[in-house]
């Protein structure tokens, strides 16, 4: 991997790693269009990395309250009823499904997962998906001639079954084109929650299974085309970008529509199949190098 490769790559995985239409494929997916090898799972979870220590830096004082809730909780029984608290376990539940199915997977998600046919179907049906569920917190949101408006949960209304829910729709962005943010943010408005509770939850609790992903990829890398020097410089540009896209992101969803990226997504799969259909583009691009 060349040194512009990786700072291509790493601007990517910055500007789309918090917007729900999915870092990893729109890595495999530049690589391919551009002619180059698969970056592969390995150099997408150390890369996240870099989007993760954006989230670390930007959430910093809910972490730290949390964390700091959570420790107290373990010798006093009297902590373990505070919100700050709960939320230490409530992201400690919600990280199971990841962690036990991107172990499971591990093989799936670094071969068959990243079929370029794959990722244009989840593209679409998860675009759908979102589409669907941001509808219904707009409904909710705007009452209507009939309807009065309905308050939606916060995280303060979050309990181990929606922990669980969440965990299970991170879980489903280990095959590339979900979106680890569009599954969470989807799942958490389809159970109630307003955009703002949905998103920060979403982002809290990609903070261990990130962490972890890209600790345990550590020892792959310098195998095959992609060597530490790239995958550090491209791991730094995405901290860099995906803080501002975070801060930005963070404000528009308080007050617009998920819709743009809903259709975004459906437009962009359409157009792989169309390429992939008269043979423009291989399902397999980049794979055999890579």
């Amino acid at each position: 991997m060349s040194w512009f490769e990786s700072f291509v790559l790493g601007l990517v995985q910055g500007l789309t790693e918090f917007l729900p239409i999915s870092s990893s494929a729109h890595l495999r997916l530049t690589a391919a269009f551009a002619g180059w090898h698969d970056p592969g799972a390995a150099f997408t979870a150390i890369t996240q990395i870099g989007t993760e220590a954006a989230v670390l830096i930007y959430f910093r004082k809910d972490i730290a309250r949390i964390l700091s809730a959570w420790f107290r909780s373990l010798t006093d029984r009297a902590m373990r009823g505070d919100h700050d608290a709960q939320m230490g376990w409530l992201v400690i539940v919600g990280s199971i499904p990841i962690g036990v199915l991107g172990l499971t997977l591990k093989d799936q998600i670094e071969g068959p997962f990243r079929d370029l046919r794959l990722i244009a179907t989840t593209l679409i049906v998860m675009g759908v998906v979102l589409g669907v569920a941001d509808r219904l917190a707009a409904r909710d949101e705007a009452g209507g001639r009939h309807r009065v408006v309905k308050e939606r949960k916060t995280l303060k209304d979050l309990g181990v079954k929606d922990g669980l829910i969440y965990g299970f729709c991170q879980a489903m962005a280990l095959i590339p084109g979900v979106s680890r943010s569009g599954a969470t943010i989807s799942g958490g408005l389809l159970m109630g929650y307003n955009r703002e509770s949905a998103a920060r939850y979403s982002f809290l609790l990609a903070i261990p299974a990130v962490l972890a992903s890209g600790a345990y990829e550590l020892k792959d890398v310098g195998e095959g085309h992609v060597s530490w020097g790239p995958t550090i410089f491209a791991t730094l540009v995405a901290f860099f970008v995906g803080y501002a896209v975070i801060a930005w992101f963070m404000k528009f969803i308080t007050t617009k529509s998920f819709m743009p990226f809903v259709i975004y997504r459906i437009v962009l799969g359409i157009l792989l199949f169309a390429l992939i259909g008269m043979g423009v583009l291989s399902p397999h691009a980049g794979e055999s190098a890579g």
